[in-house]
């Protein structure tokens, strides 16, 4: 796990962005075969998140890469609901939650 801190939104969405091409650019992950099957799509690569940092009533977002490359932008921390949004539009989205925090 790794932390970094930024002063500007922008910033750290970008340094996000960065990572989920990162981590989007080494591929797709294998389907697992145990007691049940686990295609890619249904695991998940990376999951990244940002914080505005403050220990009570912070506003958390973050995009979970998934196995098949695809992602999916949440909101909050422990309690996470799925942002409505696709492709490109999930780092709009994560911007609008963080903003309106």
């Amino acid at each position: 796990m790794k932390r970094e801190r930024f002063d500007e939104l922008e910033a750290a969405l970008t340094e996000l962005r960065r990572q989920v091409d990162a981590v989007r650019a080494e591929g797709p992950l294998a389907d697992i075969k145990a007691v049940r099957n686990f295609e890619a799509g249904s695991r998940v690569a990376a999951r990244l998140e940002l914080s505005t940092g403050r220990w009570l009533r912070g506003t958390d977002a973050g995009v979970d890469v998934m196995g098949d490359g695809s992602l999916i932008a949440f909101a909050g921390g422990m309690r996470r609901r799925e942002l409505e949004a696709e492709g490109e539009a999930v780092y709009d989205a994560m911007r609008e939650h963080l903003a309106d925090g």
